[in-house]
């Protein structure tokens, strides 16, 4: 299958995070299905190299990788990159992807901070750069899609994560928002909300990770949504039906359910 003969409106794409877990893997999956240009960033030269490595395997394609040293909360530089990108080649989707936890220091506050500025600040320094080109009537392009990645977290508080939780409800609900708003202006927002997914941050994680998936088979599901212009993407299906339950319930019940889940550790 490729993006430029079966669905041209996914062709030259920006990812941010693309340099482990889910980031790289759907670059890898994009690269795999025609892309034509992929710029994507990281913040650590090692990580990002790698990302390059894997996208130059990909067989048969013809594309170009574009990579970035970049940190996500330093606003004007993310602004600055997404401008030059799209200058070169008119971006159709804009991933906004990079996310962080604090390793299970929750009470540290300068870690829970640290979360805020990525998983949230991180996409807003992403996301309306990206509007803001897309509003751009000189520029000609096949589609303007957006992509954040929330998690399965944001239904609903954890308290064993809970600035991660908290950061992915924000982004989770921003999503949502930008879908109605920006409809009118052709500009399609999907949002991704994926349970345990392979990653720099699970491999770390000592608490259970039922129903965990391969950052490969997360990459594919993500990129059909994507293709699809879905304005929701949960899995897995287990979980998800398990934190909207957990959600819906009154708050004493799913209090003391959530206060049983062993500590989530990690670094």
């Amino acid at each position: 299958m490729s993006i430029v003969h079966h669905s041209p409106s996914v062709r030259n794409i920006l990812i941010t995070g693309a340099s482990s877990g889910i980031g790289m893997a759907v670059a890898i999956r994009l690269a795999e299905l025609g892309a034509e240009h992929i710029y994507f960033c990281g913040r650590n030269p090692e990580r990002v190299s790698e990302t390059q490595r894997r996208l130059s395997g990909v067989s048969k394609w013809k594309g170009e990788s574009h990579p970035q040293i970049l940190d996500v909360c330093d606003k004007e530089s993310v602004r600055e990159w997404i401008r030059s990108c799209d200058a070169a080649t008119p971006l159709d989707l804009v991933w906004a992807n990079a996310g962080i936890s604090t390793g299970g220091r929750e009470d540290d506050e300068d870690a829970v901070r640290a979360v805020f500025d990525c998983n949230v600040m991180g996409v807003l320094n992403t996301v309306y750069p990206a509007i803001e080109r897309y509003r751009m009537k000189s520029v000609s392009r096949v589609a303007k899609r957006i992509a954040i990645t929330s998690s399965l977290t944001g239904y609903h508080g954890l308290p064993q994560c809970p600035a991660y939780s908290a950061s992915k409800a924000a982004v989770k609900a921003l999503g949502a928002a930008l879908r109605g708003r920006l409809k009118r202006e052709g500009i399609s927002v999907t949002t991704f909300c994926p349970g345990f997914v392979r990653s720099r941050i699970t491999d770390q994680n000592t608490c259970p990770m039922p129903f965990f998936w391969e950052a490969e088979d997360a990459a594919r599901l993500m990129c059909r949504g994507i293709l699809h212009g879905k304005g929701l993407v949960t899995f897995p299906w287990q979980m998800r039906f398990g934190m909207w339950l957990l959600a819906s319930m009154p708050e004493v019940l799913s209090e003391k359910l959530f206060s049983g889940l062993p500590e989530k550790t990690g670094d």
